[in-house]
């Protein structure tokens, strides 16, 4: 009889599971695994943890989800705390294993882990599998290496994904056949893992398998939002205004094809137009990143970055503290930080004015940045997020988060959400509050300094929009 360990890492389901899959197919019995860790918890360099308390909630809620979906099965996720290179060999002698299968991954740290467990694997009767389901597109259906991935995304979309077809889902298990007299399942919980901050408010992305696929069928068929996400998706207020699905990608609690065949039959069954269109457009984003990460390994990480361009960063850390805490005294920046601060989550649009300021006004090291996204965002994705800034901080153009505030939040809604001192200003003077005379702040019983913190800067690249605002 042959049994199989399927070890999960960020993918977390038991829908489209290539290596649950294939482990299903090749053997009698099945184990299946996920390792906390230790040096995902670990402080980094810059000062905090490397996975902060809202991504590690996210985490957490998720193996109780995948345990509890494996309970209805009559088996379980077996969760250990320790280095997988040294808990699987373990696992393996113990319960007298003959296949590992897990999902390759991109970037050094994971791929060290992959190379680790081979290494330890080799001598014995095991043999590890390692299969690919991170993308919309499998690698070997494009019409390229990753080596030789395109450097613009219109070329990554127009030469390789318009020439491939996404591949079918495979089954989600509807029985299993478990390794005997495995040991209870243990999940700690925030404390346990070292975290004392209390989480007041009961989160909008729950973690786990089933609240994905709940808010896949939320937003496509029982609210039909995404008719309208083209036109709503640069928004930043809400649950509505984007599908929300980057939470669940990033762990994969969602697969990414699941989502593509959904929206195909939305498309048969409901409408298909720029909207259906637009999310499957922004998806291909997430392969593009995927295979850029591939193609320069650990050049995403360097400060010159993917085109080695060399830029003079400041290092002030009470600048980078107050960008951090969200008092910056640029109420669209803060408003979104306070955001991330307080629930792990930003829009698109809060992601591209935060960073433009940290790294183009405030001239701060964009890993900083980065690394700081990576501690706290629910949907951290370790090639989208570092490629993301580092294009935001070197190689696209400036934005104007001046312009940006007044047409996307023109009522200051989303501002007094996220910054509720500044509600008792009249909704024209909010994305202005640090341009607010003395007369002003009198007359509104406000007080820059006091009642909110003065500006850390006003760039001269505002100077113009300022001028036709007659605050010059």
């Amino acid at each position: 009889m042959s049994q199989a360990l399927v070890y999960f890492r960020n993918d977390l389901r038991l829908h489209d599971n290539p290596a649950l899959s294939a482990a299903l197919s090749q053997a009698d019995e099945v184990l299946l695994l996920y390792c906390i860790d230790p040096r995902q918890f670990a402080e980094l360099e810059v000062g905090f943890k490397k996975t902060g308390v809202h991504r590690a909630r996210f985490l957490l809620e998720s193996l109780e989800d995948l345990n509890e979906q494996c309970q209805q099965l009559g088996g379980q996720l077996l969760v250990r705390q320790g280095l997988p290179e040294e808990v699987i060999p373990k696992l393996v002698a113990q319960y007298k294993l003959n296949e590992v299968h897990l999902l390759s991954e991109v970037t050094e740290e994971e791929t060290q882990v992959e190379q680790a467990i081979e290494q330890q694997l080799k001598g014995t009767n095991c043999q590890p599998y390692f299969h690919w389901g991170l993308t919309l597109y499998h690698p070997d259906d494009l019409p390229f290496e990753p080596s030789d991935t395109p450097e613009a995304f219109k070329a990554f979309r127009n030469e390789g994904t318009k020439k491939a077809s996404v591949r079918d889902e495979f089954p989600t298990p509807k029985t299993i056949s478990w390794v005997a007299n495995v040991e209870p399942t243990f999940i700690p919980t925030l404390s346990e893992l070292g975290f004392t901050q209390h989480l007041n408010e009961e989160s909008n992305y729950p973690g786990g398998e089933s609240a994905g696929l709940a808010r896949l069928q939320h937003y496509l068929f029982d609210s039909e939002l995404l008719t309208r996400y083209k036109w709503t998706r640069n928004q930043s207020l809400g649950m509505d205004y984007s599908s929300k699905f980057s939470p669940w990608l990033a762990l994969g609690c969602l697969s990414p094809r699941r989502i593509y065949y959904e929206v195909k039959r939305y498309e048969q069954q409901i409408t298909r137009n720029i909207s259906t269109y637009w999310l499957i457009f922004e998806m291909l984003w997430r392969d593009y990143f995927k295979f850029l990460g591939l193609k320069y390994g650990n050049k995403i990480f360097w400060k010159k970055g993917i085109y080695d361009k060399s830029v003079e960063w400041s290092y002030d850390r009470s600048t980078f503290d107050r960008w951090c805490q969200g008092k910056t005294g640029i109420p669209f920046v803060d408003a979104h930080m306070q955001e991330l601060n307080q629930t792990g989550f930003m829009s698109n649009r809060g992601r591209v004015n935060v960073s433009t300021f940290l790294t183009r006004d405030l001239e701060i090291d964009w890993t900083w940045g980065a690394s700081y996204f990576e501690s706290l965002l629910i949907d951290y994705d370790v090639t989208s997020n570092w490629i993301n800034w580092y294009f935001q901080a070197v190689v696209w153009r400036y934005t104007h988060i001046l312009w940006q505030s007044t047409h996307y939040d023109p009522k200051g809604e989303y501002i007094r959400k996220w910054l509720p001192q500044l509600a008792k200003l009249p909704e024209e003077l909010i994305p202005i509050t640090f341009l607010l005379t003395e007369e002003e702040q009198r007359q509104n019983n406000f007080k820059l300094g006091q009642d909110y913190p003065e500006p850390l800067m006003i760039p001269n690249k505002w100077n113009r929009m300022l001028k036709r605002m007659g605050r010059q």
